[in-house]
């Protein structure tokens, strides 16, 4: 009879959660006897399936505590009640009669079959068959043999279970591709060496091609991490230039700020990037933003000392302005306005705020000038019409002289009547020239007549035709200074003209004389 260390380390355990499967019957149950060997034992009618563990446990109690008389090996007979273990639970059998003959258990018949790649001989060694003869696997004394086999048969399915997944995980993609060759690798160094009944080569083979594909799907896996990363780091590229060129070039400079901060929002998603590309890329976006705000921040400083000259400058021309306001000197003063104005758009804004009240200001003193200018062109208006009907009455007067019966005569009432007409102010520049050519055509009907009582012994007086060129060019100055409003203008042709006029009459009264 083996000792009680014997009968444990030949019992080879399972792993957990293995069960030695053992169907129900209505014959008699293994149990393990006192002495460690392996014998049938009459029950109430069931049987109890017990697990290579608890087969194990009960020989160690059976060898450390013999059993009372005549309950030996019998665990009915001591008054437990058998049971069925089936997969993780255990029910209370249901009695049955006992039979007239008892039989042993069926095996529980694993996936493989074992009894291909192994047996188990008298003293319950296990054995595998493998190309070089057999090797020993293990010790079963806690059954029947087939129930030895059987159980080291369910280990190597457990192995060939655990392959399965790796090669479904393989297929499915639903693993890290070096986690699964690492573990593929670790299964395959303990397969030569595996206490399982078989076959092994088979599974060496399936891990085998398991590396073999890992290794693949690892490439692969770092290959389309290259490429994502690559990808990754062209995005971050993409912003880092774009933010180049708005620190170059932009002056949008809400705008160029406000998408600096969208890229930093964008750059903060874009991950899978090694640190030390990623910081490099930053360190040059970053750059790229510092000199933006550096490039900015000068552009609004020399804004600032650019508006605080403006100010100074356009307050200058307000002060211009309403000095000039208060000028009575239409012409020179509309001129000098004029001239104002080119000059303050020529001054750069001084901001908007700023730059509008300066303007009304500006605005503010021309208006109070043109609006006295125009109050005087309004009264001026009134006047030149008075003088207008003053002058239209005086050559209604003088076209009614007859020269035809006295010339001399007509000649002295011509005279008087432009006395009267040249003393009266201006008249309308509508007007202007109508007048003028009616009192012509009188002077021109009154010499024509005088001419036309004499002989011409002489052709006409040189003298007389220069100044008559005279008076019609100083008619058109005072003309040009009436167009223009410049007062000092006007007054002078309006002096000139009086001047030529009176010299042509003084010519052409001698050359009457002399007729």
């Amino acid at each position: 009879m083996p000792d009680t260390a014997e009968v444990i380390a030949s019992a080879d355990v399972p792993a957990e959660g293995d069960l030695l499967d053992v169907s129900e019957t209505p014959e008699t149950s293994d149990a393990v006897a006192g002495d460690g060997s392996t014998g049938a034992s009459d029950t109430d009618g069931g049987t109890t399936e017990v697990p290579a563990d608890a087969a194990v446990t009960e020989a160690s109690d059976a060898i450390a505590s013999p059993a009372p008389d005549g309950a030996a090996g019998d665990p009915a007979a001591a008054g437990t009640p058998t049971t069925e273990v089936t997969g993780e639970t255990a029910d209370v059998a249901t009695p049955a009669a006992s039979p007239a003959r008892p039989t042993p258990p069926p095996v529980a018949t694993p996936a493989s079959d074992p009894s291909l790649w192994g047996r188990v001989d008298e003293e319950g060694t296990v054995y595998l068959r493998t190309g070089d003869g057999e090797r020993a696997v293990g010790n079963w004394q806690a059954g029947e043999p087939a129930e030895g086999l059987a159980h080291y048969g369910r280990r190597y399915d457990d192995l060939a279970t655990e392959v399965s997944l790796l090669e479904a995980r393989l297929r499915a993609h639903t693993g890290n591709p070096t986690e699964i060759r690492a573990k593929a690798q670790a299964l395959a160094e303990t397969v030569p060496t595996a206490d399982v009944v078989g076959d092994l080569p088979a599974l060496a083979s399936r891990l085998g091609t398991i590396i073999d594909a890992a290794e693949g799907a690892v490439a692969v896996s770092k290959a389309e991490k290259a490429q994502a990363r690559a990808g990754q780091i062209a995005k971050k590229e993409a912003l880092a230039a774009e933010a180049e060129t708005i620190a170059a070039d932009s002056s949008q400079w809400k705008a160029a700020g406000d998408r600096l901060k969208a890229i930093v929002e964008e750059w903060k998603t874009i991950k899978g990037i090694d640190r030390k590309t990623d910081e490099a890329l930053w360190t040059r976006f970053a750059a790229a933003r510092d000199a933006f705000g550096r490039r900015r921040g000068s552009h609004f400083a020399a804004l600032d000392v650019q508006r605080t000259e403006s100010r100074a400058a356009k307050s200058e021309l307000i002060a211009e302005a309403e000095k000039l306001s208060t000028s009575t000197e239409w012409g020179p003063t509309s001129a000098a306005m004029r001239s104002l104005m080119d000059r303050w758009k020529a001054v750069p804004r001084t901001g908007r705020d700023t730059d509008d009240d300066l303007w009304k200001k500006f605005r503010a003193a021309q208006d109070v000038f043109f609006a006295a200018r125009t109050e005087s062109d309004k009264a001026r208006n009134g006047e030149q019409k008075a003088n207008q009907e003053q002058k239209e009455a005086l050559l209604a007067e003088a076209e009614k002289i007859d020269p035809g019966r006295d010339p001399r005569g007509a000649q002295a009432a011509l005279r008087k009547i432009q006395e009267r007409y040249d003393a009266i102010g201006h008249v309308p520049r509508e007007v202007m020239r109508s007048l003028e050519d009616r009192m012509q055509d009188v002077e021109e009907k009154v010499r024509g007549a005088a001419d036309a009582g004499r002989p011409r012994t002489v052709a006409e007086n040189p003298m007389l035709t220069s100044l008559r060129a005279a008076a019609e060019k100083a008619e058109q100055q005072l003309a040009k200074a009436q167009t223009a409003g410049d007062a000092k203008r006007i007054a002078d042709a309006e002096a000139n003209l009086a001047s030529r006029r009176e010299f042509l009459a003084a010519a052409e009264k001698a050359g009457s004389g002399r007729r």
